[in-house]
């Protein structure tokens, strides 16, 4: 069971992410359980990181 809420949140991170690298709205979340949204929500601020020190463009 642990595994799969760990799939889970990764998933929710790596959606995140890339909603980021997007350029995607932080409100745009479509997550409502509070550990996906705060996994997506950290992933979502680790791309925005990555943007503007140049990692991406």
């Amino acid at each position: 069971m642990r595994r799969q809420k760990r799939d889970r949140l990764g998933r929710a991170h790596s959606n995140g992410y890339q909603a980021g690298l997007a350029g995607k709205a932080k409100e745009k979340c479509p997550y409502q359980n509070i550990n996906a949204k705060s996994e997506w929500l950290g992933g979502w601020r680790e791309a925005l990181t990555d943007r503007s020190t140049g990692l991406f463009k």
